[in-house]
């Protein structure tokens, strides 16, 4: 019988090897999966290369993975925010490595593995540090630069409702970056705050396949927010 729920985040997580490349959802803090990427720290892998579209906020999620000096490199569209303190210390230390991508390319390039794609042109970029030395070609008039796919050993990722077979839905901007990862990556883990019985989800609101998800775990949907409060998940 097929059964994808992990007993305990610390079960889920327990494979995930030093120098693996990690896709983390999430949106600014929109869909951030906080409980596995706490898991990750106590699990203990490092020398990482993640991937997000930011760098963290504060010192919870993902800055807390970075302050605990698991994080090689890091692959985002926004490294930079407010309350980037950890990020913008361990990047002027030379500790971190930071590779930016535009949001699209970022997300384009991710989609990209997922879908096979050894390469693809885009013009955005071009003429800029961004491009570096990559190949160019004039296609219709239009320059554009090459990119290749981020591929992902793991992927962390929140989702509202799962099932057994690793079925997902999400809720709203929550969604973001998820569906593009799971597929991008060898092992996909997602948090879900409802599991259900199979045959519950109406098929055409399940967003990520069960073939694409490899474990869930079940999570509280109001958790303890750095600062004291709490805020629903």
């Amino acid at each position: 019988m097929i059964n994808k729920i992990a007993r305990s985040v610390a079960d889920a997580l327990a494979d995930v090897k030093d120098g693996s490349t990690v896709l983390i959802g999430g949106f600014g803090t929109a869909g951030i999966p906080n409980e596995l990427i706490d898991g990750l720290i106590e699990q203990g892998a490092k020398d990482l290369t993640v991937v997000n579209n930011n760098a963290g906020n504060a010192e919870v999620g993902l800055a807390a993975l970075l302050k605990a000096g698991r994080v090689r490199k890091i692959i985002c569209s926004f490294p930079r925010q407010a309350d980037s303190q950890v990020f913008d210390g361990l990047y002027r230390s030379g500790q971190l490595e930071l590779e930016l991508v535009p949001q699209g390319n970022l997300a384009e390039r991710i989609r990209a593995a997922g879908a096979g794609i050894g390469a693809f042109f885009c013009p955005t970029g071009f003429g800029t540090q961004l491009a570096g030395d990559r190949e160019t070609r004039e296609i219709d008039g239009k320059q554009y630069v090459l990119e290749y796919p981020i591929h992902g050993d793991v992927a962390l990722i929140k989702a509202e409702k799962g099932d057994r077979w690793g079925n997902l839905s999400y809720r709203k901007a929550a969604r973001n970056f998820g569906p593009v990862m799971a597929m991008a990556a060898g092992r996909t883990i997602a948090t879900v705050h409802e599991v259900v019985e199979l045959g519950e989800m109406d098929p055409e609101a399940i967003i990520t396949p069960g073939i694409f998800v490899h474990q869930i775990v079940k999570i509280d949907r109001v958790a303890t927010q750095a600062g004291g409060f709490k805020k629903a998940a």
